[in-house]
C-alpha cells in the first residue's frame, strides 16, 4: 500500500464498484479494495444496498463515495429473489447515471452475487467504458447448495454467469478454483484473469486483551464469524455443540457474531437442543466486539457444508481466524485446506461427531492450539494478507485499461 500510494500507478483513473449484498464499508474485500484503488490514484464511487449502522444514502468516507440504495426484502425463494434483484438494478442504473455525471468513471467493476450487473455494464461499454468482473461466489453452485436441486433457475444462474465472463474485460478470482472456473465455464484467456484473494488487512485488525465476559463464567470459548445462512452448516455445529456440551460434559461457550436470513431458525434450534445458555448470538457486530470474541477464542470453526459451492470458495473468516492467531476446525473441503494448512484440523465432511472429537481435542491440548495459532499467524503476515493483493489489483486494472 505504502508503494501504491508513492507511485500512483492508477492516477487519472475514475472507477465505480457496485455491490449489491452487503453495504460498505462492512464489504471488508470491496472495501480493502476502494482503500487500495484510492491509495493507487484512482477516484473511486460505489453503489451499494443501505444495512443496520449504514443507512445514509451518500457518504464519503477515506475520500470514496459511496452510494446506498434500499432492498425491499432479504431475499427468500425464486420470487423474493425476482423482487430484490429488479429493485437493486433499478437502484443501480439510477445511481449509476447519477455517478457517470456528477464524477465519471472510466472503469466498472462488478461484484457478485448476483451474476447481473453485466447489465449495468452493457450500455456504458458501448461508450467505451472497461468492465471488470469481481467473482465472489459460484452462482450454479450457490444456487444448488441452497435448494438442493437444478432446473429452469439454475440453468439460469449458468446463463448469467456465462455472460458475465464474457461481458468482461477482466476477472478478478479470489482463489484458484475460481479461476479455473474463469478459464472453463468463463471461456477467459489466461492474461486476463487474476487471482486477488480476500486477505486480512494486518494494519486494522486489532489483537485485544480477552475478555472474560465472553466465556459466560465457562471455562472454555468457541468462536465463529460469518453470515448465517441455509448453506452455512450451523445447523451442523449445534449438533456438535450438544455432543461436546450434553454428552461429554465439557464446560464450553459457543459465541456467534453475525446475522443473516437463517438466524432466527439457528436461535430456535439451540433452544429446543437446551443449549440457550451455552450459545451466545451476537448479530452483526461493531469490530471492536468482533476483535474481543477473536482475541477471546479459545478455538474457531467454519462448519460450512461439504459441497462443490464451498469446496471452492475461500471463507474470509478462515483468513480472519489465522490472523488473531486461533486454531480452527472445519470440515475438509479444498480452498480451506489450502488457506489454513496446519492451522487447522480437518473433520470428516459433514460428520458433527467428528467435528466435536477435532474440537474437544484442541480444548484438551493448549500448546497444540498454541502452535497451530502461531502457524496461521506466520501465513497470513508471510502470503496471504491484503498487502500482498496490492500488485495484483492494480495489475488487474492496467490490463483492463489496455483492452
Amino acid at each position: 500500500m505504502d508503494a501504491a500510494r508513492a507511485a500512483k500507478p492508477l492516477a487519472g483513473r475514475r472507477v465505480l464498484i457496485i455491490v449489491e449484498n452487503l453495504p460498505l464499508p462492512f464489504d471488508r474485500r470491496v472495501w480493502h479494495e476502494c482503500r487500495t484503488l484510492t491509495a493507487a490514484g484512482a477516484q473511486v464511487s460505489v453503489i451499494c444496498p443501505t444495512g443496520k449502522g449504514y443507512e445514509e444514502r451518500y457518504e464519503e468516507i477515506e475520500g470514496v463515495h459511496i452510494y446506498r440504495h434500499p432492498l425491499p426484502i432479504d431475499a427468500k425463494g425464486a420470487s423474493g429473489y425476482l423482487l430484490e434483484y429488479g429493485a437493486a438494478l433499478w437502484h443501480e442504473m439510477r445511481l449509476a447515471l447519477k455517478i457517470a455525471r456528477r464524477h465519471g468513471f472510466d472503469t466498472l467493476q462488478g461484484c457478485n452475487p448476483p451474476d447481473l450487473i453485466f447489465l449495468i455494464a452493457w450500455p456504458f461499454k458501448l461508450f467505451g467504458k472497461r468492465y471488470i468482473f469481481d467473482h465472489h461466489d459460484i452462482n450454479p453452485e450457490l444456487y444448488e447448495a441452497k435448494f438442493n436441486r437444478r432446473g429452469f433457475f439454475w440453468k439460469l444462474m449458468v446463463l448469467f454467469e456465462r455472460l458475465n465472463f464474457r461481458t468482461a474485460n477482466v476477472v478478478i478470482s479470489t482463489n484458484e478454483s475460481y479461476r479455473e472456473i474463469a478459464l472453463t465455464r468463463g471461456g477467459k484467456a489466461p492474461e486476463d484473469v487474476f487471482v486477488v484473494r480476500s486477505g486480512p488487512d494486518l494494519t486494522r485488525l486489532k489483537l485485544l486483551p480477552a475478555n472474560p465476559k465472553w466465556k459466560n463464567g465457562r471455562q472454555y470459548m468457541v468462536g465463529y464469524v460469518g453470515v448465517m445462512g441455509d448453506q452455512e452448516g450451523l445447523d451442523l455445529l449445534l449438533a456438535a455443540a450438544q455432543d461436546i456440551v450434553q454428552t461429554r460434559g465439557y464446560d464450553v461457550q459457543f459465541v456467534l457474531v453475525g446475522g443473516g436470513p437463517a438466524r432466527d431458525e439457528i436461535e430456535a434450534m439451540a433452544r429446543d437442543l437446551g443449549l440457550q445458555d451455552h450459545v451466545t448470538f451476537t448479530g452483526r457486530a461493531p469490530d471492536h466486539d468482533l476483535f474481543e470474541v477473536l482475541s477471546t477464542a479459545d478455538v474457531c470453526v467454519n462448519p460450512d457444508r461439504v459441497n462443490p459451492m464451498n469446496d471452492k470458495s475461500t471463507m474470509n473468516k478462515i483468513l480472519e481466524y489465522m490472523a488473531f492467531s486461533k486454531p480452527i476446525v472445519q470440515f475438509d473441503v479444498t480452498e480451506g485446506r489450502h488457506s489454513a494448512q496446519d492451522a487447522s484440523l480437518y473433520a470428516k465432511a459433514n460428520d458433527t461427531r467428528d467435528m466435536a472429537d477435532k474440537i474437544v481435542s484442541l480444548l484438551d491440548a493448549p500448546d497444540t492450539r498454541q502452535a497451530m495459532g502461531e502457524y496461521g499467524r506466520k501465513r497470513v503476515q508471510a502470503e496471504l494478507s491484503w498487502d500482498h493483493q496490492v500488485d495484483t489489483l492494480i495489475d488487474a486494472y492496467q490490463r483492463a485499461a489496455r483492452k
